[in-house]
């Protein structure tokens, strides 16, 4: 079990480090992304696709009622119901029109995220969860998960859940503070959160993921250490705290935030050292970067085991899946190739009620990609980079060994004969440290600050 005893870095180097930096839940970054059309992207498909590779499916849900004004999310504000059904059977229209293309894969995992999953009606939910049933046999002990608003969650969207075999939950939190909540739009008392976890555990979901945010306006020290205290007592078995990401140019509606002011960089990494100690003294191991899990939880065993890994949904337990997502702006993963679908709900309709695929870009990986992926995942996944799991590890990087030198003398790297990694300290730079061997991130203003 990964536990921490983590000291805060000079406030010096966390400035210094402190930029634009992705978040590598892929590689290539979506940035890379280029024009590619429907059928290059069957076509390639058609020719690499392996039955045995496990397969898991995401569907992109993206109505909300309310603008939450941190969302930096691809969502659609409306308090129309009905959109909710007539969104729903364009996306089992896509999802008919490519079931060819993964149909005898073992389904491993499905999740429903979002906007949110839970705007739409238990109806609705129990009939997406059928339909793939009725397409795909889902393996033994295969993860359905969903991502929960607690003010849009009624005990008929438990039981619809439940149903149809979902059994994780992510419910958004954030900040349980009021002056923060009104700060960010997004008003959830503690009592609202803390009955939407009963009534999951009620009907039987198994385990339970909380979202928070550090860096709000309005959090301090002492606001966000009684959030933490307040999580950790409901006890879900996974956490993920990010850092607020202050994109304005992506996402106007943080501009209301600048009002209220925003904690500074140190203020930050208080915030966050804090959060790790105080889950590291509740017995929660430390997944890397932002997640945290239970030592009995599969996120843990899968860091022990050298099995975790990263994808568009954050860490994950299963490595070498086909993630084939559906909807508006989701994004596909073959072994060698990104898609996604239009990012505008009216373009992404009109492809479909036309009958064709909404896939409107991509990128099929090089052999470089392929493998500068894996050094990257190796880091921020398990922390430690062995040279002989690559070949020519030392001729092809040359140049990227020693930029590492840096965080070598800072700490934050420790080198051998065999290979690095990443110390207790360094994992605050994680991103910082997996960039060196990224060929391909463009533009910096196109990501969020590292801390």
């Amino acid at each position: 079990m990964v536990r921490l005893n983590m000291k805060l870095p000079q406030i010096a180097t966390l400035e210094e480090f402190n930029v634009p930096t992705p978040r590598y839940t892929s590689y290539p970054t979506a940035m890379a992304f280029d024009d590619l059309t429907a059928a290059d992207v069957a076509a390639r498909v058609e020719q690499t696709r392996d039955a045995q590779r496990p397969l898991s499916l995401y569907f992109h849900l993206p109505f909300c009622r309310a603008l939450c004004w941190y969302c930096a999310c691809n969502k659609v504000i409306t308090r129309k119901q009905e959109r909710s059904a007539e969104y729903l059977e364009r996306l089992l229209g896509e999802f008919d029109a490519r079931l060819p293309w993964f149909h005898d894969q073992p389904l491993v995992q499905l999740h429903l995220g979002g906007g949110t999953p839970t705007f739409f009606l238990p109806e609705e939910i129990r009939k997406l969860g059928q339909h793939v049933r009725n397409a795909i046999e889902p393996a033994a002990e295969s993860e359905w998960s969903v991502e929960i608003d607690p003010r849009e969650l009624s005990e008929d969207h438990v039981k619809a859940l439940v149903e149809v075999g979902f059994n994780r939950a992510s419910l958004g939190v954030q900040d349980h503070n009021k002056a923060v909540q009104e700060a960010i739009h997004r008003v959830q008392p503690y009592e609202m959160t803390r009955d939407a976890v009963d009534m999951l555990r009620d009907h039987g979901i198994k385990s339970i993921n909380m979202d928070l945010i550090y860096g709000l306006p309005g959090q301090t020290i002492e606001s966000f250490n009684q959030t933490i205290q307040d999580v950790i007592d409901l006890g879900p078995d996974r956490l993920a705290v990010y850092s607020y990401a202050h994109v304005p140019w992506a996402a106007p509606a943080q501009k209301h935030l600048e009002r209220f002011g925003l904690p500074d960089a140190h203020t930050k990494l208080q915030l966050f050292s804090n959060v790790i100690k105080a889950l590291d003294g509740a017995g929660y191991s430390f997944i890397g970067m932002d997640h945290f899990a239970k030592p009995d939880d599969a996120l843990t065993q899968a860091l022990e085991s050298s099995t975790l890994h990263r994808n568009f949904q954050g860490y994950s337990t299963w490595a070498g899946t086909d993630i084939h997502a559906f909807g508006v702006s989701a994004i596909s993963q073959t072994r060698d190739m990104y898609f996604q679908n239009a990012k505008d709900l009216a373009e992404y309709e009109a492809a479909i009620d036309a009958n064709d695929l909404p896939i409107v870009r991509g990128i099929q990986l090089t052999e470089d990609d392929l493998q500068r992926r894996e050094v990257i995942m190796a880091i921020m996944c398990s922390h430690d980079v062995q040279f002989s799991d690559f070949p020519g590890f030392e001729s092809c990087y040359e140049t990227e060994l020693e930029a590492l030198n840096e965080f070598v003398e800072r700490a934050m790297i420790q080198k051998t004969e065999t290979g690095f990694r990443v110390t207790e300290s360094g994992r605050f730079f994680v991103r910082n440290i997996a960039r060196i061997f990224d060929a391909r991130s463009g533009s910096q203003r196109a990501f969020s600050k590292a801390i």
